[in-house]
């Protein structure tokens, strides 16, 4: 098993791979794997600043067709969660996402709650291209607002990365 994940991490190593790497790892931390993108994204950049809006752009796209899969994910998941649609918690989220509609997914960016956030959209069949052009905004935003704040905060790179 060692030996595998060590050949997995080879693989996807950024200095070898740069933006094909960044594109897999920001469209595998949208579906509700537990990953961040942040850290691959200000690495390529660290190691490659003139990579600054390719990778942005490329971590957006990974990460919103990440989101977009999150959706199809609780559209086609609408009977099994039918079962607990019945908890007040539930009903008061449901009735929150329908009043916001499509603009709900601006909050795909958040942490934790982001992710099942597009899929809960799926699961309501809000409309998918609406929902898509809020993940795409939020998510932008997000990796600009993060890679900028990690670059003016460890201006030389993250402490034992080198940089």
């Amino acid at each position: 098993m060692q030996e595998w994940l060590d050949s997995m991490l080879a693989l996807l190593a950024l200095p070898r791979f740069g933006l094909s790497t960044l594109f897999i790892v920001s469209f595998i931390s949208a579906t509700l794997l537990p990953m961040g993108s942040e850290p691959a994204l200000f690495g390529l950049i660290k190691l490659n600043p003139d990579l600054f809006w390719p990778a942005v752009l490329v971590a957006t796209v990974g990460n919103t067709l990440g989101g977009m899969l999150d959706w199809w994910l609780g559209y086609g998941a609408h009977q099994v969660v039918d079962k607990w649609g019945h908890s007040r918690s539930h009903l008061k989220a449901i009735e929150w996402l329908e009043r916001l509609g499509p603009k709900a997914c601006l909050l795909a960016w958040l942490p934790v709650v982001g992710d099942p956030l597009c899929a809960v959209a799926g699961w309501l069949r809000m409309p998918f291209w609406p929902c898509t052009a809020y993940m795409l905004v939020g998510k932008f935003a997000r990796y600009i607002t993060m890679t900028g704040a990690l670059m003016w905060v460890f201006p030389g790179g993250l402490p034992g990365l080198g940089g």
